[in-house]
């Protein structure tokens, strides 16, 4: 009898290895699902990027708005006629205590 019971515990223990440790077992799975999770933020992130960049595309080709903004903000142009400002902001003074109280 506990040979059969022995016998039969082995049975269960080899047919239980595929399942948790085998090549498709729970833990294979597991892992796999979280590689596909990441893909898939990644994916979406990158389609994103792709929808703004397919934009940006457009607006080149189809007007020049998009162009003369892009030439001031990343090379400075201006048209002709316009004057370009620039404002440095200044030193700052240190400040007088007592001129701070009063005006609190």
């Amino acid at each position: 009898m506990r040979i059969v019971v022995y016998g039969m515990l082995a049975l269960l223990v080899i047919i239980q290895y595929p399942l948790w440790l085998g090549k498709g077992g729970w833990l294979r799975v597991y892992e796999l699902d979280r590689q596909v999770s990441k893909q898939m933020d990644k994916n979406e992130a990158l389609a994103a990027r792709n929808a703004k960049l397919s934009g940006e595309v457009k607006d080149l080709k189809d007007g020049t708005k998009a162009i003369e903004e892009r030439a001031r903000a990343e090379y400075g142009m201006s048209k002709e006629g316009e004057i370009f400002v620039q404002v440095v902001p200044g030193k700052r003074l240190p400040s007088d205590p007592a001129k701070d109280e009063a005006r609190k």
